[in-house]
């Protein structure tokens, strides 16, 4: 059976130091350099058909004192990743590969195992000069930089965390926000309280999500906006809390709820209380979405 190359989903150029590498971060996630600038970094030169051979002799020259006992940094420079570029296939190594054979190039010159060609010698300088610079950066960062796989990756962690908190389907309802909540609420803005059965204000809604929804977790009051939408009414079907997961979600909520309302009954006003609440719970990168419904 043919293989499957993993394809470049985001390729760039990265520099370090006085170098440049051409990385990639392939569908699978993995970042790595290009073979090619990999064995430049450490001063090997060599024509284009002579990569593999050129690679071949540079670890025959220090795997007889491999750093590794199982030699695992010797195989994998040995079985670079074959890949698909646009539509050319070419061959790479894993970005955290760099740092480990600088380190084990610098381990077997210090300690006088390596023999003194000149083109080890440059390799040990060379493996000075990347140390240095990538003590300064971090390599995984760096590439996810320089090939725009950041925002997929943030993108892709939040939804993570969004699955966790909310479900594909709205459940039945049930009380999940405490009367205290709207009491305490109630005497921070000197409303006059008339209990639970009697309307309260629309701002309330507003209130509520500025205090809960969008502390609770990243992204979760807009993904709620999406999935909750305000109906012909102005009214919403459901409650966002029944979008909430039981395992995640619920208790998260009621979690936040306590703490919330513990921060209502020792303020003395509502300036107080947002003082506090945005030390505590800051906003997390939400906007919040002024609509007037009541959200309970």
């Amino acid at each position: 059976m043919r293989e499957k190359l993993l394809q470049s989903a985001y390729p760039g150029k990265v520099r370090i130091g006085n170098m440049e590498f051409e990385c990639h971060v392939l569908e699978n996630g993995e970042r790595i350099f290009s073979s090619k600038d990999f064995l430049h970094a450490f001063g090997l030169g060599f024509e284009p058909m002579e990569e593999r051979k050129a690679l071949r002799e540079f670890l025959d020259r220090i795997k007889f004192a491999s750093v590794l006992s199982d030699q695992t940094l010797y195989r994998s420079l040995n079985n670079p990743i074959k890949f698909k570029k646009n539509n050319f296939t070419t061959y790479g190594y894993p970005a955290k590969l760099l740092a480990e054979i600088c380190n084990a190039i610098l381990f077997l010159s210090e300690n006088k195992m390596l023999s003194v060609d000149m083109h080890i010698k440059e390799a040990a300088k060379q493996s000075r000069k990347l140390l240095k610079s990538l003590a300064n950066v971090g390599v995984i960062a760096l590439i996810d930089e320089a090939t725009g796989y950041q925002d997929y990756r943030d993108k892709h962690a939040l939804q993570d965390i969004l699955d966790k908190y909310l479900e594909k389907e709205y459940s039945t309802w049930a009380k999940r926000f405490p009367d205290a909540f709207y009491k305490e609420m109630f005497r921070l803005k000197n409303w006059e309280w008339k209990g639970m059965r009697i309307n309260r204000p629309g701002i309330v809604g507003t209130y509520t999500k500025n205090i809960v929804y969008s502390r609770l977790a990243p992204g979760l009051l807009k993904e709620l906006e999406i999935k909750n939408p305000l109906t012909e009414t102005g009214k919403r079907k459901v409650k966002h809390h029944q979008w909430l997961t039981m395992d995640v979600g619920h208790p998260a909520l009621a979690e936040h709820l306590a703490a919330v309302i513990a921060l209502m009954k020792i303020s003395s006003n509502w300036g107080q209380f947002e003082q506090r609440l945005t030390k505590v719970y800051p906003i997390l990168g939400e906007q919040l979405y002024l609509d007037m419904d009541e959200d309970e």
